[in-house]
């Protein structure tokens, strides 16, 4: 059985995620270590972390991940932006150090002026800044794909392989790859041939060994749009043959699986469990 599991709320502390996940019978959990929509951040104390820690051993969830703030932009042209950013990327990748998580995902960033090259030289500056101030940090750093909206990177496959090529400690780095976003960027996932063809086209281009998390998510638009908006799974136009496909691929059984997909109605989580369900209906199905 594939290692399933979803993003879950932080409210009341970062261990009450955990507890959540555990609820829901996850595998695994996703969570921000702070509020993702702030540039600040309550600086976690010994107790939170001890807590944190105490917690994640209980549950024995795998492969605990934690998702940047989307304020982050290192790929900007703007000097005072990118080194907040900087700045900013460091204090999460040293919070997720010290909760012991596994990963740390991060979308490349957006070059406002349209500079793909320049932006990607900003990011790979950037990383290489980070990796040297946390030198000693064990969480990896997971480049995620983007659905390519506005002007932001990651929607080919060729940006990631960039930045992976130039970084200096790039075994440092992995890839996640949600599935509503490379359906958004133009991959098709539609059949068997599709789903086939878009993944020997990231192995050859990045490295299936560097996939090391997938983000599961339906998409409310359709293929190319490269519109960002996640729907649940098997009710969007991806519909369920992806995600057989994908949970079906020997592949990919101890790759994390998570959803990002709404949260909606008066207990918003239990969607993830009707969601999850669905995923779990797939395991072993023929077409």
């Amino acid at each position: 059985m594939p290692l399933f599991g979803a993003h879950m709320s932080i409210a009341g502390g970062c261990h009450n995620a955990l507890t959540a996940a555990q609820q829901h019978e996850f595998d695994t959990v996703q969570l921000f270590t702070k509020n993702n929509n702030q540039w600040d951040a309550r600086e976690l104390t010994p107790q939170d972390i001890e807590q944190f820690h105490g917690t994640l051993k209980t549950t024995k969830l795998r492969f605990a991940t934690a998702h940047d703030s989307y304020l982050i932009n290192l790929a900007s042209p703007d000097p005072v932006l990118y080194q907040r950013s900087l700045e900013a990327f460091v204090i999460e990748v040293q919070r997720a150090e010290s909760l012991g998580l596994s990963y740390l995902v991060m979308h490349p960033g957006t070059p406002t002026d349209g500079d793909d090259h320049a932006g990607i030289q900003r990011i790979v500056q950037a990383l290489d800044h980070v990796h040297a101030r946390c030198h000693a940090c064990r969480v990896k750093i997971l480049l995620e794909t983007t659905a390519g909206q506005g002007k932001s990177l990651g929607w080919r496959f060729e940006h990631l392989a960039a930045i992976l090529d130039s970084v200096k400690q790039s075994r440092r780095l992995g890839v996640c790859l949600d599935t509503c976003h490379v359906f958004a960027a133009g991959y098709a996932l539609a059949n068997a041939r599709d789903y086939e063809n878009t993944m020997r086209s990231f192995d050859r281009l990045i490295g299936l060994s560097r996939l090391k998390v997938l983000h599961l998510n339906d998409s409310k638009k359709p293929l190319g749009s490269r519109v960002d908006r996640h729907e649940h799974i098997g009710k969007g136009h991806l519909g369920l043959e992806p995600f057989r496909l994908l949970v079906n691929d020997p592949r990919f059984q101890k790759v994390p699986m998570i959803m990002e997909t709404p949260k909606e109605g008066p207990n918003k989580e239990d969607m993830d469990v009707v969601n999850l369900d669905t995923l779990r209906a797939l395991v072993g199905k023929k077409k």
